[in-house]
Parts: C-alpha cells; structure tokens; sequence
C-alpha cells in the first residue's frame, strides 16, 4: 500500500516507541507475577491464569536480548522473533509475546502477520493497549481513518485519560487539513502526559506546514529533550533549517537522524538530495543505495541513481538505472530529460537525444509550460545542429565520393582511347603493325626498308650496286608487256 512519506515516518516512529512500551510493560508484569502468581488476563474471562515459569524465565530472555540490540542500535529480528515464539510456545497465554511478535512483523514489513498477531494479543489480553493502538496505526496509514478513529476512540472509552490515543487522534486532524482540532487534541495529550513525544510531533507537523517555523523548531527541540535518539525530530528539525536556507546546520541534522537509526529513509532522502546538488556523487550513490533497500519500487531513487552513475562517468549503469526508471514510472519525465542528456553528450547518439527531448517536453506539458529559460531548449537546439552539421558533411562526402568515381571513370576512357589510337597501322586498319625486337638485324641480303619511303607514285630508287630492272614487275619474258613507250 501506498503511504504518505511523512505518515510512513510516523509509523516507523510509533513502532519503535510501542516496541519499547510493549516489551517494558510486559517485563514489569511478568516480574510481578513472581510474586502474585504469574496473572495475566484472557480473552475469555477475567478469571487469571498462570504463566508457566519455563515461559517466564523465555520471555525475560527475549527482553534481554531486546534490550542488548536497542543499546547497541542494531536489531537482529529474525533472531528476537525465536526467542518470542519459544516463550509463546513454552505457554500460549503470554499476550505480551504474542503482540511483541506483532511489532516484529510490522517492523519486517510484514503487516498482514502484524494484525494477525495484535487481534490474538487482544483475545489473551482484551487490556493490552499497545495492540489496539498499532491496529489502529495501521488502519489509520493504509486510508482507512474511520476504522483508525473508531480504534483510538474504543480505547478512550475503557482508558478516558489515555494521552497516547488523544495524540493519535490529533494526528488524524493534522492530515485531514484540520489543525485547530489537531492542536486541541495535542495539548489535551500532553495535559495526561507531558512526555508524548507523538504530541509534540503533532504540533511540530501541525506548525511546519502552516510556516510557522519558529514555534516549529522550539516544540521540535522540547521533544529532543525527551528522546535526543528519534529520528524524525532531527529529521524535522533539518527541513526547519533548510527552509531557513542554513544548507550546512540542516545537512547535520539530517546525518544525526542517519545515525541514530541507519534505517531512517527520508533523512537517507534528504542526503541523496543534497549530495546530489553539490555534485558529491559517490556519496549520492551511498544513500539512494539505503533507500532502494527499503524499497526496491522508487521510481525516483532509480533515476537519481542513475545521475550519480553518471556523474562518475558509469553511463552503462546510468542508462540501466534510468530504464528501470521508466519501467516503475513511464510518465515520469525527467527520465527522458536526463536519458536524452546522457545520450547527446556521453553517448554520441543526438538523432535519439531529440526524441527524449522533444518527450521530455510533451511530458511536462509542452513548450508554453516550461519556462523559456528551461536547459531543454538550448540542449535540443544543440543536438539538432549537429545532427544537421552530420547531415550536411554526410552529403558532401557523398558528393565527393561521386565526383571521384567520374573522374576515374573518365581516366579510364582517356587511357582506353589512348590504347586505341596506339594500335592504328599505317593502312588504317585496327590491325596491329609488325614491330621489330630491340636489337634484331635484318638477314643477309634482305632489303632495308627506306628511311624515307618516297613520295606517293614516285619509282623506289634501288639500292647501290644493285643491277638496274627495266621491267621488274615483269615475271614472264613471253608475256606482252602493256607499260608504253
């Protein structure tokens, strides 16, 4: 179930305190059972009944041991829950066993086990008020006020100066907007306790969202003095500071609700948050870390996880974080701002930036709802330059790459022609001429071709020495001749 941040700090709150109430109460009855018996009431009757001593003598030892952890800040559950269960088992009318395993379970998570284990505490004990008051805590944070209301009032009516359920009561006034009946229920529980923490926080709450910061911080700091160990009264105190703008004084404050108790998410929130802004992100990653173990569904913490991956050059593990993100949450739209980011500047990938971008914005309800001086527009117009200077240089490479495909197409025609020309022989024939090897000298006797053969229809001059043809054309003596004289 869903529940408010500030509801859900207030349950883990309460638990602690009725934890410790619940298991002290039940210590300072079962030591007087040492001496009257061992009496506790039944859901049946009022009739007492006895406590086995073996039981005894295992819930002490699980108080003890309750005891040791608190001391030490450090609760092993698994490891109370046996001791619990072995004294319930040792007898099964040990109420404060059975409810105590109860605030376990809540305090695991596990709530269905936690009701289930209160109402068997009420029909040992109908008396036991703890467990009426964490049902009604319950019912209270997963919506159901009627049935909170009718709990704390059920209570009121067998315990009419219970402060405890007053407190409550107040709460449920704060978070329904109704602060003059939150208030007057507040005073009312401290007038029957004037050590209720859970009025003052009431108050303090009640004060804080109304900006009355001042009286916010003095009744923050009156608890303190009760309880200097709860978490969210250094918590509240911290968003005190920071509305005060004091960064520094608030950071304290948050790292003391951290270290009073490790577990405490909207301090590990508030961290993250600001070691985030001042770029320490190994130390964002250290807290989103602790709040992710919480719950492992913040949508939220898995992006700024994922900005703080970034932040340290992981941007493999940023992008899987950023799409868990989207899994949780698909609307959520800095995904898409911070995804597109990381793409454009880190990734080399502005043709899919543009689309984050341009989603980013439809998002966040579009142009006219982002401010003119939104990062958004300058990184959008950004990466549309350079995939345009892509586009562009893309096409000049092209065109130079065509331009140099027909300049060697061209070379190769002028070399083919060039070859072509070459092989022309003097009768004008593509046949090739005879040539004459480098070197090579004609045979004996063998007629010289003229250096400078003679003109067209002159009479060849023949060579020196050779006897002068009148007729050389003529093979036949006894043919006639037809050249005149």
């Amino acid at each position: 179930m869903n529940r408010h941040p500030m509801m859900r700090s207030l349950l883990l709150a309460a638990f602690a305190a009725l934890f410790a109430a619940g298991c002290a109460g039940s210590k300072a009855a079962t030591n007087g059972s040492d001496t009257t018996g061992g009496k506790t009431g039944t859901g049946k009757s009022n009739e007492p009944v006895s406590i086995s001593n073996r039981a005894k003598l295992l819930f002490e030892d699980a108080i003890s041991a309750f005891e040791a952890q608190k001391k030490a800040n450090a609760f092993d559950y698994p490891s109370l829950e046996r001791k619990f269960k072995a004294a319930l088992s040792a007898d099964e009318n040990v109420a404060e066993a059975e409810y105590n395993l109860g605030v376990i379970a809540e305090r695991q998570g596990n709530t269905q086990e936690a009701i289930a284990r209160y109402q068997a505490a009420l029909k040992k004990k109908p008396t036991l008020r703890q467990a009426s008051e964490n049902l009604a805590v319950i019912a209270q944070n997963s919506g159901d006020i009627a049935g909170a209301v009718s709990l704390y009032q059920g209570i009121l009516k067998i315990y009419p100066d219970d402060a405890s359920s007053r407190a409550r009561l107040a709460e449920i006034y704060r978070q329904t907007s109704d602060h003059d009946k939150a208030m007057e229920f507040s005073r009312a529980a401290l007038m029957r306790d004037p050590q209720s923490v859970t009025a003052y926080k009431v108050m303090m709450r009640s004060y804080l969202e109304r900006k009355q910061l001042a009286m916010a911080k003095l009744v923050a700091l009156r608890a303190l003095k009760i309880d200097q160990n709860d978490p969210e009264l250094h918590h509240t105190i911290g968003l005190i500071l920071l509305q005060e703008e004091k960064k520094d004084e608030a950071r304290a404050e948050f790292k003391r609700a951290i270290e009073v108790r490790p577990d405490y998410v909207p301090a590990h929130v508030m961290m993250a948050q600001l070691t985030l802004e001042t770029e320490d992100y190994p130390a964002a990653e250290e807290h989103l870390r602790r709040i992710l173990q919480a719950d492992s569904k913040n949508a939220a913490a898995h992006l700024n996880l994922g900005i703080a991956y970034k932040g340290q050059g992981q941007f493999d593990k940023a992008m899987q974080e950023y799409d868990e993100a989207e899994k949780l949450d698909p609307k959520m739209a800095a995904i898409f701002f911070n995804r597109g980011a990381l793409l454009h500047r880190n990734k080399g990938a502005p043709e899919r930036a543009i689309e984050l971008y341009r989603k980013y914005i439809a998002l966040s309800g579009g142009e006219v709802a982002l401010n003119a001086e939104h990062p958004i527009f300058g990184l959008l117009r950004e990466a549309e330059s350079i995939v345009q200077a892509q586009n562009e240089a893309k096409a000049q490479e092209e065109q130079q790459k065509q331009l140099e495909a027909l300049q060697k197409q061209q070379q190769e025609l002028m070399k083919a022609e060039e070859g072509k020309q070459g092989t022309v022989n003097a009768s004008g024939t593509d046949a090739p001429a005879p040539t004459q090897p480098a070197g090579a000298t004609q045979p004996a006797g063998a007629a010289q071709p003229a250096a400078n053969p003679p003109p067209a229809g002159a009479q060849p001059t023949p060579p020196a020495g050779t006897p002068e043809q009148k007729n050389p054309a003529k093979a036949d003596p006894n043919e006639p001749s037809d050249e005149l004289f």
